[in-house]
């Protein structure tokens, strides 16, 4: 089932992100695992939107999910300034966390799949710590071609988790999933993006300064500067927004 059938949304270039907030995300989710009803969970921010829109195959991916949520503070703009607001940014590092804190009351079992050896061994050994009551299933780094796919999606299978976390990168993290759900067959799948870096430690999320301001993107692109090319899709995403406000909300 699509959260759309269940879920107010709001059609953002044709992409249909979800309107509810954080505690309603959870709980939809909390009865999806309960029903063993696989969901791709999209964290939508601006970048992915623009590219979307550039690219017909992840767009197809980005409308096939079955449930996206308002990740970037410019897509909960786009959605207030076309005057058909969600209920808040629902930032997928915040919602890792909820469903993992949700999970100890069920003792959930979460596969982490993505980044480093080393990141990905001490974002297990973090998480299992912090939340006691879930079982961490399996990890496997990131690091591996098209080749190895079949070996880790089996492995994957074999401890059936109820959540999937896939830190491996927007423009690849997404489209791995969309391939391989049906097969998967798990409750939560959904990529984390640089996650599993600021869990370990490796890096550090931005200030509440920044997250108040809806800054995040700001605190990344002055830590990384070669960020900037990746960037430019934003203030794009801005200016189509304000030029094209009576189609943005439109279904396509």
């Amino acid at each position: 089932m699509k959260a759309e059938s269940v879920i107010p949304t709001v059609p953002i270039f044709g992409i249909r992100v979800s309107k509810i907030d954080m505690k309603a995300t959870v709980s939809y989710l909390t009865e999806a695992v309960q029903r063993r009803e696989p969901h791709q969970v999209i964290t939508a921010n601006p970048i992915m939107v623009m590219t979307a829109l550039e690219n017909p195959a992840y767009m197809q991916i980005m409308k096939s999910a079955e449930l996206v949520v308002p990740d970037g503070t410019g897509v909960v703009w786009a959605a207030e300034y076309c005057r058909q607001p969600v209920a808040e940014r629902v930032a997928g590092f915040d919602l890792l966390h909820e469903l993992l804190r949700q999970g100890e009351s069920y003792s959930w079992r979460v596969y982490l799949l993505g980044s480093t050896p080393e990141v990905i061994r001490e974002t297990a050994s973090r998480l299992q710590t912090q939340y006691p009551g879930i079982i961490i299933a399996g990890y496997h780094d990131g690091f591996f071609g098209p080749e190895a796919d079949e070996e880790i999606v089996n492995g994957i299978i074999d401890v059936q988790p109820d959540l999937l976390f896939v830190a491996r990168g927007a423009d690849s993290q997404e489209p791995w999933i969309a391939k391989y759900k049906s097969r998967l067959n798990i409750p939560v799948m959904m990529g984390v993006g640089g996650s599993f870096d600021v869990i370990s430690g490796k890096s550090r999320r931005a200030p509440k300064a920044f997250q108040k301001l809806r800054a995040e993107w700001l605190y990344r692109l002055l830590k990384e500067p070669t960020r900037y090319k990746r960037m430019l899709a934003l203030p794009k995403f801005a200016v189509k927004v304000l030029r094209e406000k009576d189609k943005v909300t439109k279904a396509h």
